[in-house]
């Protein structure tokens, strides 16, 4: 079972940094997973598959180097987990939560 190896601070919606709601990617290696804690943000992957809503019941999934975005919906908290395996969705929650340590996006 996979486990994150850090987590950003948790932030709001006048919080998050505008390198997150602009096209970007992780590292190589890297898989990352968007937790809303509250609210709903937008998810868009570059390849064209659309815009995801990303709910406190719905993660979102960022496959190593893939090139992606968020969108403000209104008030939110989010956290994103970063991990060096592929995570399972369905053990995500068990594994994470608003106390895991947080660190500095470098992704």
């Amino acid at each position: 079972m996979a486990v994150p190896y850090r987590s950003t601070e948790i932030f709001t919606e006048t919080t998050l940094p505008a390198a997150l709601r602009g096209e970007h990617k992780t590292k190589a290696g890297v898989w990352g997973v968007i937790q809303v804690i509250e609210g709903e943000l937008g998810f868009s992957l570059v390849n064209g598959d659309g815009e995801t809503i990303l709910t406190p019941d719905n993660p979102g999934l960022i496959l190593p180097e893939q090139l992606h975005w968020v969108e403000l919906m209104g008030p939110v908290r989010v956290q994103v987990h970063f991990y060096d395996e592929a995570p399972d969705l369905r053990d995500h929650h068990r594994n994470t939560g608003p106390s895991a340590a947080p660190m500095a996006i470098t992704e």
